[in-house]
């Protein structure tokens, strides 16, 4: 199963856009930061992950507010065919 639940503040967010066959999209940059328990021992995590919300949810993403933090909940897909980069698509947020 290829599942990510991940509660980041949006801290970049491109314009709607549109694919060739028409289906709106939306590119964001997601910033995450807590604290996690590895082998019993206290982690500090912060990351960055490049994101991506097609269909009505792109939409969505368009509007919502930069600098704001949502649980999103999505999956990890290669940025393309040839690409080695993840991108985490969004399929529902709030």
């Amino acid at each position: 199963m290829n599942q990510l639940v991940v509660v980041a503040t949006i801290i970049e967010r491109d314009i709607l856009r549109y694919t060739p066959a028409g289906v709106p999209i939306t590119g964001a940059t997601l910033q995450h930061s807590s604290q996690q328990v590895e082998a019993g021992v206290a982690r500090q995590v912060d990351f960055e992950i490049a994101a991506l919300a097609a269909g009505e949810i792109s939409g969505r993403m368009s509007r919502a507010e930069l600098g704001a933090t949502y649980q999103f909940t999505g999956f990890l897909a290669k940025k393309n065919r040839n690409s080695k980069s993840l991108v985490f698509h969004i399929i529902d947020f709030n």
